[in-house]
Parts: structure tokens; C-alpha cells; sequence
């Protein structure tokens, strides 16, 4: 099979999965929960007009608690249901391969999150008219959201072919997303500094948390390590998801 053939399968499989987000209520009611999620964090907790700066600071600092719950509800149907529905067998007879699969449904779900991010553009809208913002720090800050989105529903992915039970899948996917943020959330990691924990070990931890690659990116920082830091996990857990697949596809 050469290259273009299996990025036809990809896009094939993609666009039959953003199909089916387009085509169900549940998209346009999980948009509009995102929008007045993020609008609500924004303007009545972050304070956005009480801090008197052309910036989107209090806008992007609520994304990892964001995507937390909301990036699970998308994925956690990608294989779920497929297993639930036992379509996922139809699908790996296909003239497709497991990773062609993976991949396809993987970047739908992205692009629907992205689609999602877009249509924020009116707080940007907003911040532009009533000062003069860095749009250059805003722009690296919703590239580091969209990789940090990525890496979430890669772990949501991962999940969602471990179970046929979505609710397990989304709950699953919660647990692991808040480990991750939590490792680099300044309040506990004051804690361990209270527990005397080794400053090297405190900053191990932290280095694996989404919380702390994400922090560069808010600040205007485009660090390479932090966007290695979001593919690697989307490799991983993509990787993993693929061991999965092929798994219950000899019937192990």
C-alpha cells in the first residue's frame, strides 16, 4: 500500500468520523457548553476586566481545567461505541489498516476541538478593541492549547479502545488528564516542597505535567521541548491505543 493510497484510507476514515459529530445535537450542545464555559471562567472568575490588561492571561489560564472534562466527552466514543455497536470489527475488515484507523478517527476529533477553539475568536475580537494585546503571545497561546487539546484526546483515544462502556472511557480519561495537570500545579507542588521532597524529584514530576509544557506557550514562548513534550504524548498514547486495536483484532 504506498503513501497516498493510506492517506486516502486516513481521510476516508476522518471524514466519517467528523461526520458523525456534525450530524449528532451533541456537537452543537458540546460547543456551546465549551463557549459559555470558557466565557464564564473568563469574565466572571478570571476577572478579565478587573485586571486592566490587554491580554487574554485570564482566558487561556482555564484551558487545562477545560479540556479536563470536556475534551474526554469527545473522545470517548472513538472506540467505545465502535465496540459497543460491534462495528469495530466491520471497520478492521476494510481495506484499511489499524493505525490508518486510529489516525483517521484521531484527527477528526482534533479538528473538531480546533473548530471548537476557533469560535473563540470573539474574546480575541473583544480584547483587541479595548487595548492593544501582543496578538503574537495569543497566537502561541491557542497553538499551545490546540497541542495540549491533542494530547488530551490522544490519552481520551487510548481509553476509549481499552472499553466498550463510554462513561468507564470519560472517567478513566479524567483520572490520567488530572494526575497530569496536578504534577505541575503550583499548590501541590508547594506542598511536596513542604514534605521535604527532593527539589530534583519535585521538578521531575513537574516536568511531566501538561500544566507546566503548557505555562511557555502562555507567556509567548514557543519552546520545541514543550512541543515535543505534547506529541510525544499523543505517540504514546496513540501507539497504545494501536497495540489495543490489534489486540482485539487476533482476539486476545
Amino acid at each position: 500500500m504506498n503513501l497516498a493510497e493510506a492517506l486516502h484510507n486516513i481521510q476516508c476514515i476522518g471524514r466519517r468520523q467528523l461526520g458523525s459529530y456534525f450530524n449528532s445535537p451533541v456537537a452543537y450542545v458540546f460547543i456551546v457548553i465549551f463557549l459559555l464555559l470558557a466565557g464564564f471562567f473568563t469574565f466572571m472568575v478570571g476577572g478579565f476586566f478587573q485586571r486592566d490588561q490587554a491580554s487574554l492571561v485570564a482566558f487561556f489560564m482555564w484551558h487545562p481545567w477545560l479540556f479536563l472534562v470536556l475534551v474526554p466527552a469527545v473522545g470517548m466514543g472513538l472506540w467505545a461505541e465502535e465496540r459497543r455497536l460491534g462495528t469495530m470489527e466491520l471497520l478492521l475488515t476494510m481495506p484499511v489498516t489499524a493505525w490508518q484507523a486510529i489516525v483517521g478517527k484521531f484527527l477528526a476529533a482534533w479538528v473538531f476541538l480546533a473548530v471548537t477553539l476557533a469560535l473563540t475568536f470573539p474574546v480575541w475580537i473583544t480584547v483587541n478593541y479595548l487595548g492593544e494585546p501582543d496578538n503574537g503571545v495569543i497566537v502561541c497561546s491557542y497553538i499551545g492549547s490546540l497541542l495540549m487539546a491533542g494530547a488530551c484526546l490522544s490519552i481520551s483515544t487510548m481509553t476509549s479502545a481499552l472499553t466498550r462502556n463510554q462513561v468507564v472511557s470519560f472517567i478513566i480519561s479524567i483520572v490520567i488528564i488530572l494526575l497530569l495537570i496536578l504534577a505541575g500545579f503550583p499548590p501541590v507542588t508547594e506542598l511536596l516542597k513542604s514534605w521535604d521532597v527532593p527539589a530534583g524529584l519535585i521538578s521531575l514530576i513537574a516536568s511531566t505535567s501538561i500544566m507546566t509544557h503548557f505555562e511557555g506557550f502562555q507567556k509567548g514562548v514557543l519552546d520545541l521541548r514543550d512541543v515535543v513534550y505534547f506529541l510525544s504524548v499523543m505517540g504514546f498514547c496513540l501507539f497504545t491505543t494501536g497495540v489495543i486495536i490489534r489486540s482485539l483484532r487476533s482476539g486476545h
